[in-house]
């Protein structure tokens, strides 16, 4: 807990500490909108009216428990532009993914083969929705030592395989506890899975990747990209 984290927790019920935490952090709040909007952001800009209002709202709805107070303000930051970058319809980006990273499906014998490659435009599938999505679980993802274009060469391929990482990301998803370890952790608790679903571990160590992506995009902000995993959503009502 560091000195910034008990000031935002006093500033919501202080203007004085809002107010001072808000001009001294005005650059973090910058860097922060033009990050998201991948433009440099001045104060004049719309973007930076946004960013500053999140910061705020982010003073107002931040608590000890959440961790750092920058890590989930920058959160709270991104998550307000990108609502209003969607409905201005003003962001083009140039990500290319394969729909079939996460909604492959082959026979056992073909899946050692297949090499699945990230060349096709998000905007043949969807809209640009999809994108500002990618790049935010990309960002997450990074914090695991990996990329969501990794998913490519790790995601499951057979129907039985599949299967087995659906029954891991379940019960992952279905145990709080362990969805917030992995997330501060940044590690997967192999042990308990393979105890408690019977998947053999080498499958687990293989899949990685593929089982924390899901967990973290099933239980975050990501409706357009948890529609490619909806198979893993049929699992969590068993």
């Amino acid at each position: 807990m560091s000195e910034l984290d008990i000031l935002a927790e006093k500033a919501k019920t202080d203007e004085t500490i809002m107010s001072d935490l808000i001009l001294k952090y005005e650059n973090f709040i910058l860097k922060c909108a033009s990050s998201t909007a991948h433009n440099y952001i001045s104060k004049s800009d719309d973007e930076y009216a946004v960013a500053l209002h999140a910061f705020s709202v982010a003073i107002k709805n931040y608590s000890i428990n959440k961790g750092s107070f920058l890590n989930f303000a920058e959160l709270v930051i991104r998550r307000r532009l990108i609502d209003y970058i969607r409905s201005k319809s003003r962001y083009a980006s140039e990500i290319s993914i394969n729909p079939s990273i996460f909604n492959s499906e082959i026979d056992e014998e073909e899946s050692s083969s297949i090499s699945i490659k990230v060349t096709e435009k998000i905007s043949k599938e969807t809209d640009n929705s999809v994108n500002l999505e990618i790049e935010l679980a990309n960002e997450v993802l990074s914090t695991y030592g990996f990329s969501f274009f990794d998913l490519a060469d790790c995601s499951p391929k057979a129907r039985k395989t599949k299967k087995s990482c659906a029954k891991a990301v379940a019960f992952i998803l279905k145990n709080p506890i362990l969805v917030s370890n992995m997330k501060v952790k940044k590690t997967l608790p192999l042990n308990l899975i393979e105890k408690n679903t019977k998947i053999p571990r080498k499958l687990l160590e293989r899949h990685r990747k593929y089982i924390i992506a899901a967990v973290e995009i099933i239980s975050g902000d990501y409706p357009y990209l948890a529609e490619y995993i909806r198979y893993i959503r049929e699992e969590l009502k068993k």
